[in-house]
């Protein structure tokens, strides 16, 4: 079996809460809660769920922009949890991210030159003259114009700031981008610009992707595997067409029900199209099943013992109904 390109290990994520007085502390937040997941090179994995699922704070770990509570980071083969800045400077360079707000993610005393020349200045060691040539280069591959080289981020689009964004990612030639719901933000016809010059610039550079989204149609147009996150747990994860035509978990088949329909009278067909009640609040312990109090099928046995992933027809799937 090929090395994964990336890898996470029982890891955990939890926050510290405050307590009710000064010297005291409530349970904390446990944001993620033992998740491993693999993403190979080349591979896109899709990484869905309800917004406070904690699909962000696993990219944030992944990236170590999150310190881990629990469990251990790998990149390449190598257990970066505990690297120092320094160490983690060679990985940098490797592994990038693309955020949610294209606006949000630039700064904007900085031209959009000056944006992506910050990267190739902190981790290249270009003359000035070369460093200008491959900004303009990176600028091309994402479909801008070099002419926009000393313009504002606030002169930009939603869509031209989020192509800056991803060449200022590419500038370091990475292998593994983090998109951290890097189309929610735009309009239709941009999102599925920005899906195709992703799927483009994977082929033609062999990139990795850990592609966060709450859009079940672009997930399934641009990633190999699936992973759905519930409560801070994977419970189901396997290739796209089995995870999202041949949903196994509840959570998973509620997730393709809430889907929007073009055709009203298919929609009314289809019945309920989302889970009644909203997700726990992740602080203390879970007893049973996250999805219980939600799930139509839940059990006594669900109420009482926490599934966890086994095979189900050639997927993992964490439930005891699969």
């Amino acid at each position: 079996m090929t090395q994964p390109i990336a890898a996470l290990r029982d890891v955990s994520v939890h926050f510290p809460q405050a307590g009710p007085w000064p010297w005291s502390a409530a349970l904390p937040l446990r944001a993620v809660d033992g998740v491993s997941l693999d993403i190979g090179p080349g591979e896109v994995l899709g990484l869905v769920g309800e917004s406070g699922s904690g699909k962000s704070t696993i990219g944030r770990a992944l990236l170590r922009l999150q310190p881990v509570t629990a469990g251990s980071v790998h990149f390449e083969g190598v257990d970066i949890t505990a690297f120092k800045p320094r160490q983690l400077m060679p990985i940098r360079k490797k592994l990038q991210v693309v955020f949610q707000d294209p606006e949000a993610s630039l700064n904007p005393r900085m031209t959009i030159g000056a944006a992506i020349g910050e990267a190739l200045r902190v981790h290249g060691s270009m003359t000035g003259k070369e460093r200008q040539r491959r900004i303009a280069e990176l600028l091309k591959s994402v479909g801008l114009d070099s002419e926009l080289l000393n313009q504002w981020p606030h002169e930009l689009s939603g869509g031209q700031r989020q192509r800056l964004g991803l060449a200022r990612a590419l500038a370091t030639e990475p292998l593994l981008l983090v998109l951290d719901e890097p189309i929610s933000a735009l309009d239709m016809s941009i999102q599925a610009q920005i899906l195709n010059l992703l799927s483009d610039l994977r082929a033609q550079r062999r990139l990795s992707y850990l592609f966060i989204s709450h859009d079940l149609a672009a997930v399934a147009h641009l990633s190999d595997r699936v992973a759905v996150l519930y409560a801070g747990r994977i419970v189901e994860i396997g290739t796209t067409a089995q995870v999202l035509d041949m949903p196994k978990h509840p959570y998973t088949q509620a997730l393709k029900r809430s889907v929007l329909l073009p055709d009203p009278k298919q929609a009314r067909n289809r019945g309920l199209q989302a889970l009644q009640g909203e997700m726990p609040t992740l602080q203390g312990l879970m007893t049973g099943c996250a999805l219980h109090p939600r799930c139509p099928l839940a059990t006594q046995q669900c109420r009482e013992k926490v599934p966890q992933l086994r095979d189900v027809d050639g997927r993992q799937v964490a439930c005891h109904m699969a």
